[in-house]
């Protein structure tokens, strides 16, 4: 072996150095220099091999071959066999489609100078380190020449880990002596990249805070596989480094109760099957919530899960798992490492009603644009705090929202919930005149300067609008009713409905008036309580609640009565009409009917007089006087034509061919219900199309062509079941009958 002094002289000359010069380098004396060079050093300090490897500027392997020279005895790098993994989670589940990706990448792995990177990310808690723990155990014995893990704590309580400092530790358990190891961190990277070239090694990088921070952890080369977990996407290691992107969400529910399971056994589980789904709800199937509540259940295996299940919740809002230390500080680590307009955005989150918002909500409850709301909302998406589901669409987990409400209560919440409530309110209201367009519209509370709204403008894109948002507008419903924004709640109410009745969606017409009626009676707005009177009228008739039906309309046309609004009070008896129908009370009915055209009549609204005279004509009809049915109805589609009514002629198209299908004239019925199909169907209406399906089958039926009574049967029963509605059984009798017939 070539001395130490034979080196450090061959070193200097080959620098051009004297003596003195390399003592001027390294602070250390000539006198020290001409001793190590004349061997009577040959065991020098390793602070002294360090400042002389440095002053020498030593590639990687020349400077293990100088230390070496330093220190014989020293363990020869290239035989440490590195086992660092720390203890995987005990009783992991799930996971399998990522597992089953994990070891399919590292088999198809080739012989040859390959290193595979995956990139583990998800939200705090979803169980990431557990995944790349698990899989790393399973598969250490692939990788024979041992395995290197840090934990680079990109969101701990304390500052992340520098990553030269984690190629120290890397390089000394790679048995790189300690005077071996730079001290650039450019110089650290060769080396450790040096040392990995011709192994097959698994590196685990847990924790990562983004990719800039893993970069120089990889290895150059060599059969390695890394695995980096972080609530950061890592999409510049992805895109630049190839990795494999590995996306995790919150465990199934069946994974859940498996892992509650494996901490509490099954025999407690099975005997509290209803606590257990009532934890597993209240955690959001998070892995890290639920192992906190397993231990808790644990500790105390002689009280019920129920008991657990109830305290999860423990105001109805804030669920008790979030009080935990370890949940909550996962959240508030990811949380301060957001920027300032970040962290604003993620606080007035906690607001919205969900399930999931638009860049044009986030912006209204910020208060800025779209463009600045932009990066905000990629920032989230990329730490995990929040998810773009669908394209534009983003949401997050429950716990992460009530994290984010809690720390909304000193946000400034009333200005910003007024601004999102404005931003629904007048995107719903014009959107709901272009699908009903000949509606007496209400008058919105004046929109706020400046708003971000979506534009919709025409019926196809207002109608794709509220098939998006119609979910978030009924919570958006409820919390503006909540939160002291009555007007916003009856108004947002009134422009659900467009949507609600064409589609048979009485449950959610239900619910939403209710609310905008409790709402409008505590803040004596005579004007919503009026309108979500009529409105919830509509609905409880649909449903079959006809008695509620009957007081709601009543009152509705004495409050329509107090504001002096003819209109109001003319579509509430036209509304009655179809009461006094189901009651069969035809007479009341066409004495309501009769003062709804003269009110329509009255303040010149040919529309509403139109549908009022169909109205009336449907009654004619169903008490036998067809000839005068069918003259009311003519006289109503001649109106819609000319106000361009479509929906209305389709409900008297329909009216029509009930009236002379009961005079025979099948042929003639058949034509208006093909016709009131159609136009049904251009305007969307599902239910109403259904119901004029149903008849056009019985008229098809009649005529002898059964296959276009069944055609016809068919897509009504399709449309119900679509809808959930228990008509669906009456189109699959008539379908069975005609079948039966047939045999």
């Amino acid at each position: 072996m070539v001395q130490f002094g034979q080196l450090v002289a061959a070193n200097r000359r080959r620098m051009g150095l004297t003596q003195e010069d390399v003592a001027a380098a390294t602070g250390l004396s000539v006198r020290s220099i001409r001793d190590m060079e004349s061997g009577r050093v040959s065991r020098p300090r390793r602070s002294t091999v360090r400042l002389l490897a440095e002053a020498f500027e030593l590639s990687a392997v020349d400077r293990l071959r100088f230390v070496r020279a330093a220190d014989p005895d020293a363990p020869e790098p290239l035989r440490e066999r590195p086992h660092q993994l720390p203890l995987a989670v005990p009783g992991f589940v799930g996971r399998c489609p990522e597992i089953a990706l994990l070891d399919a990448d590292v088999a198809e792995q080739v012989v040859g100078p390959t290193v595979t990177v995956f990139a583990i990310s998800g939200m705090p808690g979803v169980g990431k380190t557990a995944l790349a723990l698990h899989w790393a155990h399973r598969v250490r014995n692939r990788f024979p020449d041992g395995q290197l893990y840090v934990n680079l704590r990109g969101y701990d309580e304390g500052d992340a880990v520098d990553p030269a400092d984690a190629l120290r530790g890397f390089l000394e358990a790679l048995g790189v002596p300690d005077g071996a190891v730079p001290a650039s961190a450019e110089a650290r990277i060769g080396l450790y990249r040096s040392l990995l070239t011709d192994r097959r090694m698994l590196i685990v990088l847990d924790n990562a805070r983004d990719s800039a921070q893993v970069r120089s952890l990889l290895p150059g080369g060599g059969c390695c596989v890394v695995v980096v977990t972080s609530r950061d996407e890592l999409s510049g290691l992805v895109a630049a480094e190839g990795a494999q992107p590995v996306r995790l969400d919150v465990l199934s529910s069946d994974e859940s109760a498996r892992l509650l399971g494996s901490r509490l056994g099954g025999e407690r589980l099975a005997a509290e099957p209803a606590a257990v789904a009532d934890i597993i709800a209240a955690t959001g199937r998070l892995p890290l919530a639920l192992s906190i509540v397993a231990a808790r259940a644990a500790l105390n295996p002689t009280f019920p899960l129920g008991t657990f299940a109830a305290g999860l919740r423990s105001d109805g809002v804030m669920p008790e798992v979030l009080t935990d230390g370890e949940v909550r500080a996962a959240f508030t680590w990811s949380y301060l490492a957001l920027s300032p307009p970040a962290a604003r955005l993620f606080c007035l989150l906690g607001l919205h009603p969900g399930p999931d918002l638009t860049a044009d909500a986030a912006a209204a409850l910020v208060g800025c644009s779209v463009r600045a709301i932009t990066p905000r909302l990629r920032e989230l998406t990329r730490l995990h705090l929040l998810r773009e589901h669908l394209p534009g669409r983003y949401g997050f987990h429950d716990l992460l929202r009530a994290y984010a409400a809690e720390l909304a209560r000193s946000a400034g919440q009333r200005a910003a919930r007024r601004r999102l409530f404005d931003h629904y309110l007048h995107s719903a209201f014009p959107a709901a005149v272009l699908l009903q367009p000949q509606w007496p519209a209400i008058h919105p509370v004046p929109p706020l300067p400046s708003a971000v709204r979506p534009v919709a403008d025409d019926h196809d894109t207002a109608l794709a609008w509220f098939s998006a948002e119609h979910r978030v507008l009924i919570r958006a419903v409820r919390q503006a009713a909540e939160t002291g924004f009555e007007a916003y709640a009856w108004q947002l109410a009134w422009a659900l409905t467009t949507y609600f009745a064409p589609r048979g969606l009485w449950q959610d017409q239900l619910t939403v008036q209710r609310v905008a009626l409790a709402a409008t009676e505590r803040a004596g707005e005579v004007t919503g309580q009026a309108v979500a009177n009529r409105l919830l009228a509509r609905a409880e008739t649909r449903l079959g609640n006809l008695d509620a039906a009957e007081v709601c309309t009543r009152r509705a046309i004495e409050l329509y009565g107090q504001l002096d609004d003819p209109i109001g009070q003319a579509q509430t008896l036209h509304n009655y009409v179809e009461l006094c129908y189901m009651r069969n009370r035809i007479d009341e009915g066409l004495r309501h009917g009769l003062e709804a055209i003269r009110l329509y009549r009255r303040a010149g609204n040919r529309a509403g007089e139109a549908r009022t005279l169909n109205a009336m004509g449907w009654l004619y009809a169903t008490s036998g006087d067809y000839r005068k049915a069918i003259e009311s109805c003519t006289e109503a589609l001649a109106q819609q034509r000319v106000t361009g009514d479509e929906n209305g002629q389709a409900a008297t198209l329909d009216s029509l061919g009930f009236a002379y299908g009961r005079l025979g004239e099948h042929e003639r019925a058949a034509e208006s219900f093909e016709q009131a199909v159609a136009l049904f169907r251009g305007s969307a209406d599902r239910y109403h199309e259904a119901e004029t399906l149903l008849r056009l089958g019985e008229t098809r039926m009649a005529t002898g062509d059964r296959a276009a009574a069944t055609v016809a049967w068919r897509r009504a029963a399709q449309i119900f079941d679509d809808l959930g509605d228990p008509a669906a059984e009456q189109a699959r009798r008539q379908l069975k009958e005609a079948e039966e017939k047939a045999g």
